[in-house]
């Protein structure tokens, strides 16, 4: 396993694909073609920010609720008054343990509770933005058609690009004397 399977540890990758996309910005698409980019681009990273953060707040807002809930719960098993022996049929009579302080809410649980329904909500919340977002910005870029066309073809042409600095890396790296066989 190479160190650029992992995407955290590569690092030259990004840098030569951004020069290829800014040589395929300045030499197929019109400037006002790249406003339209931009905006778009803004629109979605927007949208994807605002979805987070609201995602974070009905989290939060959950973790609260369920606290609060646990906590009442705790309360009212707390204030009954229960059985604390059993008798059986035979007249043997045995002791009911209290499990009421196993019942009571803990900071702990409380932390548990506010992370997991955080990254929760940050999760749909971000995703659920970033895809109003993508409409949003497919919906810029489709007012005008003809830097609509502009932008398909660069795009067509950006991916050619990439898959042919790919085929070449690939080329570049195999040994030319073995022969891969599939089976």
């Amino acid at each position: 396993m190479s160190s650029d399977s992992l995407a955290a540890f590569r690092k030259n990758a990004g840098d030569e694909l951004g020069k290829l996309a800014e040589d395929h910005m300045k030499h197929d698409l019109r400037d006002s073609d790249r406003d339209i980019l931009q905006r778009a681009a803004s629109k979605a990273s927007t949208h994807a920010l605002i979805g987070s953060l609201a995602g974070i707040a009905l989290g939060g807002w959950l973790a609260f609720r369920i606290r609060a809930n646990r906590n009442a719960m705790y309360q009212a098993i707390k204030a009954t008054e229960r059985p604390t022996h059993v008798r059986f049929a035979d007249g043997r009579e045995e002791a009911i343990p209290d499990i009421t302080p196993l019942l009571k809410p803990t900071p702990l649980g409380d932390i548990a509770a506010y992370t997991f329904f955080g990254i929760g909500g940050l999760f749909l919340g971000g995703e659920t933005g970033f895809l109003t977002g993508v409409w949003a910005a497919k919906r810029t870029i489709s007012e005008d058609p003809e830097a609509k066309h502009r932008i398909e073809k660069a795009v067509k042409a950006f991916r050619a690009d990439v898959l042919r600095k790919q085929i070449q890396e690939l080329e570049s790296n195999s040994d030319s004397g073995k022969e891969i066989i599939w089976t």
